[in-house]
């Protein structure tokens, strides 16, 4: 799967925040985009989700392997996304929190159950589809979610500052893991982040967003390959 995101413009009212930004990434190779608050890299991905917030519009293109989604609602584009936030719903079970997440194509109670528990044994975290997300770790919360995602088949990885609210500890470990399983999926990897620890870790190519690097930012906003 290749993401290919084409010649995107955002506003926010009458301030450009992304002019003809074209981006390609390959399967499973991870492209970083960086930059100040208030740059558009979060809008960038929410625009590729088809989930722009009000007051923010967007043109462009963008497409997996070819196939235009530009049209195409939030959920039948298939792209993943991971916040700071890990978003499990505390009102179910781990095991009831990746179910939720189960491509529509895996059906019937014991197909479920058995991807659940591959689901948690790649994470690490066996046997734990009783237990309240509540009682869980940032770390294990963390693992869940990300594999909340890929178990919906996503055809790309969007992450939105994921690991900004792990300790440094579990900061290293959680870049590994996220970037290792996309990788073995083939799945090429948008991500948004301040941390230039992130970027080592990645190990691909960085798009800055930023006024001060760019002579023509005045009028378009600036961005760098």
């Amino acid at each position: 799967m290749t993401l290919l995101l084409e010649g995107v413009t955002l506003r926010a009212g009458n301030r450009v925040l992304v002019a003809d930004l074209t981006l390609r990434v390959a399967p499973g190779a991870v492209l970083t985009v960086m930059g100040p608050s208030g740059t558009g890299k979060s809008s960038l991905l929410a625009w590729a989700c088809g989930t722009l917030p009000p007051g923010v519009t967007g043109s462009g293109r963008v497409a997996v392997n070819g196939e235009d989604l530009t049209a195409l609602p939030p959920h039948r584009r298939r792209l993943g996304i991971l916040f700071q936030d890990d978003l499990l719903f505390p009102h179910m079970s781990v095991g009831g929190n990746l179910a939720f997440g189960l491509d529509a194509a895996v059906r019937g109670r014991a197909a479920r159950r058995a991807a659940v528990a591959a689901a948690l044994a790649e994470a690490e975290l066996p046997g734990l589809q009783a237990r309240d997300p509540a009682t869980l770790s940032g770390g294990q919360r963390a693992r869940i979610a990300l594999m909340r995602v890929l178990l919906s088949r996503p055809r790309a990885l969007l992450l939105d500052e994921p690991f900004g609210r792990l300790d440094t500890a579990l900061r290293g470990r959680m870049r590994h893991f996220v970037f290792d399983a996309a990788r073995a999926r083939g799945l090429p990897v948008l991500l948004v982040t301040h941390d230039a620890e992130d970027l080592a870790a990645s190990g691909g190519r960085v798009v800055e967003l930023g006024r001060e690097n760019c002579p023509a930012a005045a009028q378009t906003g600036f961005i760098r390959l």
